[in-house]
């Protein structure tokens, strides 16, 4: 499949965008299980939090993550197999895989705040907030500064 570098630069910008918005959602999403962890249970504010909790999950978060993988994966594939065994690029990758597990984690969270089983402090919410942060910078590094491109 050949792709001209102008395809690339669309899928390129609409990847950026995708990833944006899910990183929206995964530095949002732990704020809200924060402030929820301090309403009663079956209380109209944490009513409004379970509301606000799955329409971010639902409507940007998980669109975002599907449509940032196929970006990502198309425009993987068209660099070639090379890519692959970069040491950047597989660091960047395992960070990809924290990301994603961090998003199972997220509606996992979200859905014991809505059966009302919600365990977790506001204080570990606030610790895994910082998570999905620490992935991006390491993930923003490795493409744009590539380290140790070449040595893989």
């Amino acid at each position: 499949m050949e792709i001209t570098i102008d395809i690339y630069l669309w899928l390129k910008a609409f990847h950026i965008i995708a990833v944006i918005s899910w990183m929206a959602g995964l530095l949002y999403l732990p704020r809200l299980f924060v402030y929820h962890c301090d309403t009663k249970p079956g209380s109209q504010q944490s009513e409004t939090f379970k509301l606000m909790e799955r329409r971010l999950l639902r409507a940007i978060m998980n669109p975002a993550m599907l449509v940032s993988l196929a970006l990502g994966l198309l425009m993987a594939y068209t660099l070639g197999s090379a890519v692959w065994m970069e040491i950047w690029f597989v660091i960047k990758l395992i960070c990809l895989v924290g990301l994603l597990f961090m998003h199972l984690l997220m509606a996992k969270w979200r859905k014991d705040f809505e059966l009302d089983i919600n365990t977790k402090s506001p204080r570990f919410f606030r610790y895994m907030n910082e998570v999905p942060t620490v992935l991006m910078i390491i993930i923003v590094l490795m493409v744009v500064i590539k380290p140790f491109a070449g040595i893989g």
